[in-house]
């Protein structure tokens, strides 16, 4: 299969950040790329989807789109799956997992469609070799995607493996309350530049630390980890190792601070910042937001205040906001303070009107990201 062709993909990324994703798709090389809800659909060759792969910060997932169908019922379904050449995408050695998702899909049970899709590729395999691949939950080599719509199915192949926002370098067990590609695309919302300092007076895991640090040092996102496309047919190694060694773009020194009230957290933060190899660049004190001054005359703060589950009841949050609002009109009059949070009613216990409010989505919960442009005096 040629390198430079160009094919059909899907990116998908958390809701909120798909104009984002589509502008780092097009700096990446796509050739076309087109944002919808849920994602970016672009077209590139092979050596762009590796490089996407490799350097995208904000994608979830790179989708290689095979075709689509026509469908009503469960066994055009299978038929339409059944009829692509899977021999020749992957070995039968390999194992597979079946993702179904849909919107307005006439079938009954997504369990029941999943259960056809993974037969029709396991028929065509055992028409072709006699053998059929298994099926693996928890770590495939292959994952297969349908999308289904009223009248319409999409088939993919997963090029990432696991999802992009595991970067590779992450020691904990369990995923980070903010995954790393939302917390990348948030920094990105917010502007900075690694010339002005960031602050994190909120840092718990680090998150926004180390996804900042990376980005000011030119580390690639997926530089410690593997990917899915390694695992197929078309995978063309040479043209692998020439996108994996490409240098960076010109590393930047970083003016990062992080704090948290919590010794705990603080020691979860450097394990963080360890594993992705930027401690160096990032300061970390202990301290409580409502005591910690800022690190210059101006520059970025970026917090996400712990909300409900993590920090009390909503009683302690309504009286949390109103001094954070008082401690930040005092002390970073200068400065863009930015607030990610699911709790819609910070604008107004803070007592601060935000510059913008952009929506995001962190899984299923529906937050905003507040902008609050502190100028000396009032700034209601």
């Amino acid at each position: 299969m040629s390198s430079s062709r160009s094919e059909a993909f899907f990116a998908t990324a958390p809701r909120g950040l798909e104009a984002l994703l589509q502008q780092e798709l097009l700096s990446l090389g796509a050739r076309t790329a087109e944002s919808v809800a849920g994602g970016v659909a672009f077209t590139a060759s092979w050596e762009e989807c590796y490089r996407a792969n490799l350097r995208s910060r904000v994608a979830s997932r790179i989708l290689w789109k095979l075709g689509e169908f026509g469908y009503s019922n469960e066994n055009d379904l299978y038929g339409a799956v059944r009829g692509l050449d899977w021999p020749g995408r992957f070995s039968v050695e390999k194992k597979i997992r079946v993702n179904v998702t849909a919107q307005k899909s006439p079938l009954k049970s997504l369990e029941f469609a999943t259960l056809k899709v993974k037969d029709a590729v396991c028929d065509r395999f055992r028409d072709a070799l006699g053998k059929r691949p298994d099926v693996e939950r928890a770590a495939p080599d292959v994952r297969i995607h349908v999308f289904l719509e009223e009248a319409k199915g999409t088939l993919y192949l997963d090029t990432s493996g696991e999802p992009l926002f595991k970067r590779g370098w992450r020691s904990e067990p369990g995923e980070a309350p903010l995954r790393e590609n939302l917390a990348a695309g948030i920094v990105m919302l917010t502007g900075w530049q690694p010339s002005e300092p960031l602050l994190d007076p909120m840092c718990g895991s680090g998150t926004f630390l180390a996804e900042a640090a990376a980005m000011a040092r030119g580390r690639p996102p997926g530089a410690k980890r593997a990917f899915g496309f390694q695992k197929l047919k078309s995978f063309d190694a040479a043209l692998w190792a020439k996108v994996s060694s490409e240098k960076a773009p010109d590393e930047q020194t970083p003016s990062l601070y992080g704090s948290d009230s919590d010794p705990e957290a603080l020691k979860s933060t450097r394990r963080t910042l360890a594993g992705a190899g930027v401690e160096r660049w990032v300061k970390i004190e202990q301290a409580d937001v409502l005591q910690r001054v800022p690190p210059g005359p101006a520059g970025v703060m970026l917090m996400n205040p712990p909300y409900g589950e993590r920090m009390g009841n909503a009683d302690e949050l309504a009286r949390f906001y109103p001094l954070l609002g008082n401690h930040l009109k005092k002390h970073y009059a200068g400065w863009r303070c930015f607030i990610f949070t699911a709790d819609m009613r910070l604008p107004k216990l803070i007592r601060l009107q935000p510059s913008r409010r952009t929506p995001l989505w962190n899984g299923a919960l529906e937050c905003r990201l507040y902008e609050f442009r502190i100028v000396s005096g009032s700034n209601r």
